[in-house]
């Protein structure tokens, strides 16, 4: 069966034993685990806590007013069909809200829209190596509705504790509603790729002055470039894939977004244009590390085959001479001379000096 079946098939479990489960209490509520905040907003201002999280949807359905910001870590697939029941989310972004591994993207339902944000975080490290982990990613998935929010967070990082605080200061602003928070959640992430993307610099800086030191020319590594550049592309795809959906957030008026909203969110595309900038340039640039490095491999393979080669062809002098007076005739020339020996060790010392002079005016050697 299908994750879409089993959701599903749990949704109308769950309504048909509604009334049998105490959901009043937060240890028994199905939600119980996952659940990171929820909390009541009217006018931009927080309202007192309630037990449950159906008693905040309740309450704010009630009224008529308002809306509820539910926020989630990591919700199973039971956890979540008993959300999607809530606020009647529709499945295909119920199976993609639990599966997490989802490219930026932004859907509507109707009056639901649901959006899709890649978090990602800079791994601080003394030195880069070969095995080096410089960018870490996660997920924000995002549900707007005309009374509610819905997000769900996915990794170790992204948590969007100091967000609220931050929004529930300007009450003004989120008196527009649950676009107020996408708005937020979409500035949020993009000014983390802005960080990120400014420390992934410095790394590359490293690479680029020790590749180019004459010191670092002998010492750098290729698999140390070639690990940033990957890095750098788990960077991209987590950035570059977001502009389509803030372009359609702030050019097309779409019903769950508050026209006051559309303006800041083309603010937001623009902060991501300039990172998608530095990214591109960044790997062009990492390319062309990466070339200069193997240009001076190949440099440094070359120097050293000269010197092989300039070395044996001195080596071959005396072996030439020696292999000549070591074939057992009787007849030779000063075979048996006195000073046979003496004049043999001089030629050969005088020609293996000549050979090394040349190679080395010539920088063989």
């Amino acid at each position: 069966m299908s994750m879409v079946g089993n959701l599903r098939k749990v949704a109308r479990l769950t309504r048909r034993h509604r009334r049998r489960v105490d959901l009043s209490h937060p240890a028994r509520s199905p939600l119980g685990s996952a659940v990171v905040n929820c909390v009541i907003y009217r006018d931009g201002v927080r309202q007192p806590g309630t037990d449950t999280v159906e008693e905040a949807v309740r309450q704010v359905r009630k009224r008529g007013h308002g809306f509820v910001w539910l926020g989630l870590h990591e919700p199973t697939e039971t956890q979540f069909a008993r959300v999607a029941e809530l606020f009647d989310l529709h499945p295909l972004a119920v199976e993609d809200a639990v599966v997490a591994h989802q490219r930026p993207k932004l859907e509507s339902y109707g009056d639901v829209l649901f959006a899709v944000f890649k978090t990602v975080t800079y791994v601080e490290h003394e030195r880069l190596t070969v095995t080096s982990e410089v960018v870490d990613t996660g997920e924000i998935m995002v549900f707007t509705g005309p009374d509610f929010v819905v997000t769900v967070r996915h990794g170790r990082h992204g948590s969007l504790g100091p967000l609220r605080e931050d929004l529930e200061a300007e009450p003004e602003q989120l008196a527009k509603g649950p676009s107020a928070v996408l708005h937020a959640i979409a500035d949020h992430v993009v000014d983390d790729y802005v960080s990120v993307t400014d420390a992934v610099q410095n790394d590359i800086d490293a690479v680029e002055s020790d590749v180019f030191s004459p010191q670092g020319a002998k010492t750098a590594d290729v698999g140390r470039i070639y690990q940033l550049k990957r890095e750098l592309l788990e960077l991209k795809r987590a950035v570059v894939p977001l502009a389509r959906p803030l372009e359609a957030l702030w050019t097309k008026p779409l019903r769950t977004v508050d026209p006051g909203i559309r303006a800041y969110f083309r603010d937001v595309a623009d902060h991501l244009a300039r990172v998608t900038e530095q990214i591109t340039s960044f790997d062009a640039l990492l390319d062309s590390i990466l070339q200069a490095r193997l240009a001076q491999v190949a440099v440094t393979q070359n120097e050293d085959a000269r010197k092989i080669t300039a070395w044996a062809a001195i080596i071959a002098v005396p072996t030439m001479v020696c292999g000549v007076y070591g074939m057992n005739f009787d007849h030779m020339p000063e075979l048996r001379w006195t000073f046979g020996y003496p004049l043999v060790l001089g030629v050969i010392a005088t020609a293996c000096l000549l050979l090394h002079r040349n190679f080395k005016r010539k920088g063989w050697l």
